[in-house]
């Protein structure tokens, strides 16, 4: 009787610390999404107030006639878009290459490029820069597509989950004369799926986030995204912390909705093993 007692209390302390860390991760949120209607009066009064008085639509109105958010949310969706379907290409490639193929060099090679891992970007943006300079494709959506057309993370993630699969398949569909090619996208990547759909939503938050990359490679307003056009509203609409809010909120809640949408699929690709090292 103790022992269920104390499991029960255990499992509530659990709940409890939970609750919590769940209201400190939704906490900003909701004070960023409150705060973009709110009047100026209202979100610098003390002590705060934490339900306007009246849902106000101004500071939207502003947000949207004093910078071209329409045109910075189009030019995150081409990219973020055109990252994807470049980045999942050379991520299935690469992958089973690396956990199917046998070639000389093969092991040395993946240990070379997960060893880059441990480059951070940074480093690498002089280079890239003089890349895009060199091919003449400055302050363009081009330049801000091709340094994302890669990544060795996910290439190493996807590597794992198809060195999961067991090798007799791949043995059994090659007697079957059925060719490298066919038994990638007829077998691997449906077997795969829970890890690519994974990998594809972790790289649309990653590129819709991207800030560093778009503000150096672009200078016109007509390329901007939506991170880089929020920090350029800051200068161009004044430091109002209302309409500040406002804008944060339009560029921040197309990710908040698609994580709310396919929070079930990053489970399950976690769950089977999407993400295990």
């Amino acid at each position: 009787m103790k022992k269920i007692h104390s499991i029960k209390f255990s499992r509530i302390i659990l709940y409890i610390v939970l609750a919590l860390g769940a209201i400190i991760m939704v906490l900003p949120f909701y004070w960023m999404i409150i705060g973009a209607f709110k009047t100026s009066a209202e979100i610098n009064q003390f002590p705060p107030v934490w339900f306007p008085s009246s849902f106000n639509l101004d500071n939207f109105k502003f947000a949207l006639e004093t910078a071209p958010f329409a045109t910075y949310f189009l030019n995150s969706l081409i990219v973020t878009f055109c990252c994807l379907i470049c980045c999942t290409f050379t991520t299935i490639l690469g992958a089973f290459a690396f956990s199917r193929l046998k070639f000389f060099g093969r092991d040395i090679l993946f240990s070379l490029l997960l060893a880059l891992m441990m480059v951070p970007f940074e480093m690498l943006i002089i280079t890239n820069y003089r890349t895009i300079v060199s091919w003449n494709i400055h302050d363009t959506l081009f330049a801000l597509i091709v340094p994302f057309t890669s990544s060795i993370f996910y290439t190493y993630i996807l590597k794992n989950f198809f060195a999961s699969i067991p090798e007799s398949l791949y043995q059994a569909a090659r007697i079957d004369g059925c060719s490298n090619w066919k038994y990638l996208w007829r077998i691997m990547v449906p077997i795969a799926k829970p890890a690519l759909v994974t990998i594809i939503l972790l790289n649309a938050i990653a590129c819709w986030n991207s800030f560093l990359w778009p503000m150096i490679a672009t200078n016109s307003p007509a390329v901007r995204t939506l991170p880089f056009g929020l920090y350029a509203f800051q200068t161009e609409g004044g430091a109002l912390m209302e309409r500040m809010m406002a804008a944060a909120t339009l560029v921040v809640l197309p990710m908040i909705l698609l994580f709310l949408f396919a929070r079930k699929y990053i489970v399950n690709g976690v769950a089977r093993g999407g993400l295990k090292g």
